[in-house]
């Protein structure tokens, strides 16, 4: 009865401070602290990035690139977790970004903060759903199938990607309680597997372990199998290997979109977001060092590509390995249900203030579920459309981070002007003394961030980023949308 008491008593008070901020509570509030962290969790998921995009840090400045880059990269990501998390402690909305970025720097700038999480948001599901098809599915599934890779085209590649997000919309929105068990057991297997992984490839190791390799710099840019153009010199190739750890690491904003679906989200959001990003970048980083010490031959993995993983596993017993590339598959496969789940609370929340086209369509909530079911399927075509284009997963990799950090970075930008002005309210968890010294290398981080992910041979995200800018353009001061937008409900303090 007591238990009771004081869920009923937290409940009232999660909806109390939504009211405040103009909202009645709509969704579920079903999530308790680790379901919140989980879903971060699952989104960064160490087992899809740290697989999918190692052969781009590999393949830029060799082994320092995850000996070294890893830990500057990671420690980026940790600072800008720290300042998301402040704000989210103030600020517990599904809108997550997008709300702070209104409320701190204005209606506009929310506004554009919305475009650019939501596309980032897109493009993180896409590039997880491509990544469950190839590599995992590919190198790790089909065989044991008795299906050739060789014989699977483009039909075939469409065909898998847009059945399993179907599976995963249905998931999302019929059994939103089962999605976030399975998303929390996720998060337990995720930890489980990649120590597993990271002990067999060590103790199966066909060579002997070299530590030197994890600082030394090779340039491999331009080498056979490396994505990247030449580069001369080091520091160039070394930044470009940052984005390993920059895509892997994100996506923690889902802890903030989930907030309206969280108990005492004042207080296990923030814990959730930082939780996510510290975990992920302790334990990424002992299996990607691993990757590079049980390696016969750096060259040579450069040259394999995607490829590198099947040929490490190929070290392990038959049976381990088995079983490893099927959990991994599945693990994956849940990282993408998590991903869309964010992706659909952010769209439910930009359009319940009428920010998209169709927003009364797209803000619609299932009168007994309690889930956006409209915003879970758009979000998942949209995905799958973004997958269609040919060399879909490296533009949708280094898209996602430059979209995703770019979101991050403004909310912290406009609450480092508005701190002690007119952002005066903060939640349980505030940095202090730190918040602007932190906010400050966020921004500087974040900038970077932005000339890695958009220079060759990324330069498509380059245009696409022009592109977006001249359509957010037209539509802001032309087509009246700074008239029409109205922005969310004012903050009762």
């Amino acid at each position: 009865m007591n238990d009771s008491k004081l869920t009923n008593t937290v409940l009232d008070s999660d909806a109390a401070e939504l009211k405040k901020m103009g909202y009645e509570q709509e969704l579920n509030r079903h999530m308790s602290g680790f379901s919140n962290f989980a879903i971060s969790f699952s989104i960064i998921c160490i087992l899809a990035g740290c697989i999918t995009a190692f052969p781009q840090a590999l393949g830029a400045g060799g082994g320092a690139s995850i000996g070294i880059g890893w830990l500057v990269g990671a420690s980026f990501t940790v600072i800008v977790s720290l300042s998301m998390a402040q704000i989210a402690s103030s600020y517990p909305t599904a809108g997550g970004l997008y709300h702070w970025g209104s409320i701190l720097g204005g209606r506009g700038f929310g506004w554009c903060t919305a475009w650019f999480n939501l596309l980032g948001i897109i493009f993180v599901v896409a590039s997880v759903n491509f990544g469950v098809y190839d590599p995992m599915f590919k190198t790790l599934i089909a065989s044991l199938l008795g299906i050739n890779p060789d014989s699977m085209n483009y039909i075939f590649q469409t065909i898998f990607i847009a059945s399993i997000t179907v599976i995963q919309a249905i998931m999302i929105y019929r059994f939103p309680k089962f999605t976030t068990k399975i998303t929390d057991l996720s998060g337990y297997f995720i930890f489980i597997t990649a120590v597993v992984l990271t002990a067999s490839l060590l103790v199966y190791s066909p060579i002997k372990l070299d530590f030197s390799r994890l600082i030394t710099f090779t340039n491999f840019t331009g080498a056979e199998g490396s994505i990247w153009p030449r580069m001369e010199g080091m520091f160039l190739p070394f930044i470009t290997g940052l984005l390993l750890s920059i895509y892997t690491i994100t996506g923690f904003d889902g802890s903030a979109h989930t907030a309206e679906e969280t108990h005492d989200a004042a207080k296990t959001v923030p814990k959730g977001i930082i939780n996510a990003v510290v975990y992920s970048a302790i334990f990424g980083y002992i299996m990607v060092c691993t990757f590079v010490l049980v390696m016969p031959n750096l060259a040579e993995g450069v040259k394999q590509g995607l490829g590198f993983f099947d040929a490490l596993m190929s070290s392990l017993p038959t049976g381990l390995r088995t079983i490893l590339g099927i959990t991994i598959f599945i693990l994956n496969f849940l990282c993408g249900l998590a991903c869309l789940t964010s992706c659909s609370r952010m769209m439910f929340a930009f359009a319940r203030d009428g920010g998209l086209p169709a927003s009364p369509f797209l803000r619609k909530v299932h009168p007994n579920l309690k889930t956006p079911v409209a915003a879970v399927w758009v979000s998942g075509a949209l995905a799958v459309a973004a997958t269609l284009y040919g060399d879909a997963f490296f533009v949708l990799a280094a898209g996602s981070a430059v979209f995703l950090h770019l979101s991050y970075t403004m909310p912290i930008a406009a609450g480092l002007l508005a701190e002690g002005k007119t952002w005066k309210h903060k939640g349980p968890f505030s940095l202090g003394g730190f918040s602007k010294i932190l906010a400050v290398l966020a921004v500087i981080g974040g900038a970077f961030v932005q000339f890695i992910g958009m220079k060759p041979p990324n330069e498509k995200v380059f245009y696409l980023m022009i592109a977006m800018l001249l359509v957010m353009a037209i539509f802001w001061f032309v087509l009246g949308e700074n008239k029409r937008f109205k922005g969310p409900p004012a903050v009762k303090e």
